[in-house]
């Protein structure tokens, strides 16, 4: 009933379960699947990951209770490109929905964050640092070679950014780091919010992330933005 009453959106099916929901999305080929996690037969992570392999044009935003680790990231590796716990108002939906449909990561501030503590705890992280961007261009994700540590793009110490980045685009690169969205980085910038897409474009390219959650991983091992809690020697 929410879902039919927000702007731009159209509800062409509801599931009870995931394998209804796999059989839905052959059935419509959806553009978006709001996925709950925990259901009988299929549970939701099983069904993101047979949604993104059988229909990789459909994309994913979980919208559920929980938003504990175990629930998190396995929904996240299955492929889902959203995750939104059920207190999300309608704007944060759409939000949501509207990013994952224009390539970037629709994830709750409270699930940003909990990423960002995630990454920088190489503990957490399987004891080592975090890899680059699994993407599959950008000379970042397969040179092999280490990453030369700088502070982040706002500091007078210049050195040279990796995969041909700009200061400015590497200043962009770190606001999304510290989970600001496009308008909130414009604001601190005083440009408009379309310079803002055109530089995160420009550096998703040069990079070869795709959404927000690998650009915040990139740039911290890039050092271009550093991880909540960290000190600097």
């Amino acid at each position: 009933m929410l879902l039919g009453l927000l702007p731009g959106i159209e509800v062409v099916g509801a599931a009870a379960d995931g394998e209804e929901a796999v059989r839905l999305v052959a059935e419509h080929a959806p553009d978006v699947v709001l996925m709950d996690l925990r259901m009988p037969r299929c549970d939701g992570v099983e069904a993101t990951r047979r949604i993104r392999a059988e229909h990789p044009a459909t994309h994913v935003v979980v919208l559920t209770t929980y938003a504990d680790d175990d629930s998190l990231f396995p929904a996240l590796r299955a492929g889902a490109r959203g995750y939104l716990t059920k207190d999300a108002g309608g704007e944060e939906i759409v939000r949501a929905v509207r990013h994952v449909m224009s390539g970037e990561a629709g994830l709750s501030p409270n699930v940003q964050r909990r990423l960002l503590e995630r990454l920088s705890d190489p503990a957490a992280a399987g004891g080592a640092a975090p890899a680059g961007p699994s993407a599959g261009t950008g000379s970042g994700a397969g040179s092999g070679a280490a990453p030369a540590p700088f502070p982040a793009a706002a500091s007078s110490v210049r050195r040279e950014l990796p995969d041909g980045l700009t200061a400015r685009e590497a200043e962009v690169l770190s606001l999304v780091a510290e989970g600001l969205s496009n308008a909130e980085i414009a604001r601190r910038l005083h440009v408009s919010t379309a310079t803002v897409k055109t530089h995160i474009n420009n550096l998703f390219a040069k990079t070869g992330v795709r959404d927000r959650a690998q650009a915040m991983r990139y740039a911290f091992q890039y050092g271009i933005a550093r991880p909540p809690g960290s000190s600097i020697t």
